[in-house]
């Protein structure tokens, strides 16, 4: 974690409770649209977007479930992928995991965190890179919130996650509807009515569906 990615964090967004996990503080931005663009997201550059700075629906309504159902990651080695607050990965050391690894493309995801991880009193190696083409290491557990939100980005997440899958990992999906989610790869493990920031959803509650992955191709129909 640099100094400064860190000291951006701290500027930009305010220690808070999550709205649906609010056993967990996180570095919550107050407005969306100016720290993107403070950020260089989308509208500037190939920056990715101020992921970090706000609980995104599938991200906590996947923190929820492992919170009520510790067992999931109890004494588990869990990777959290795209972790983005780190939400999920400190939901699940908090639950007892072995040990949680949170990968991130964006330095100041990195940085929030640690920083996230350190002000709920857990361990969470978080770790910068992109991992899609490769696998998921030693986890025994991969959770992932909110990652189909575009087609690009779905396919190689479904192929990194059918991979951790095939090779013994549990793997679970937090998603709030998005339109790339391949639904006839998972079985739906639990539902929630999430609140969201209407200024990023255009509603002030999503419901958000956490999914288990099957690695069986989905059966042709006819």
């Amino acid at each position: 974690m640099s100094t400064l990615s860190a000291a951006f964090v701290r500027l930009h967004a305010r220690l808070l409770p999550v709205a649906f996990v609010p056993e967990v503080r996180l570095h919550q931005a107050d407005e969306p649209i100016g720290l993107w663009e403070l950020t260089e997201g989308e509208f500037r550059s190939d920056r990715p977007p101020p992921f970090w700075a706000f609980a995104w629906a599938g991200g906590q309504g996947l923190a929820r479930h492992v919170t009520d159902h510790p067992q999931a990651v109890a004494g588990r080695r869990v990777l959290d992928l795209a972790a983005g607050s780190g939400l999920v990965a400190i939901a699940a050391a908090r639950a007892g995991a072995a040990h949680v690894r949170a990968v991130e493309v964006d330095e100041l995801a990195v940085a929030a965190v640690a920083l996230n991880a350190e002000a709920n009193g857990v361990r969470v190696d978080a770790e910068l890179g992109d991992i899609l083409d490769g696998d998921s290491g030693d986890a025994e557990v991969v959770l992932a919130g909110d990652v189909f939100y575009s087609a690009a980005l779905a396919n190689r997440v479904l192929r990194f996650l059918l991979r951790a899958a095939r090779s013994g990992a549990s793997v679970l999906v937090g998603d709030p509807g998005r339109a790339f989610l391949p639904r006839d790869r998972f079985d739906e493990l639990a539902c929630y009515e999430v609140p969201v920031s209407e200024a990023l959803e255009s509603v002030r509650v999503k419901r958000t569906t956490v999914w288990q992955l099957r690695t069986a191709r989905p059966k042709a129909a006819g």
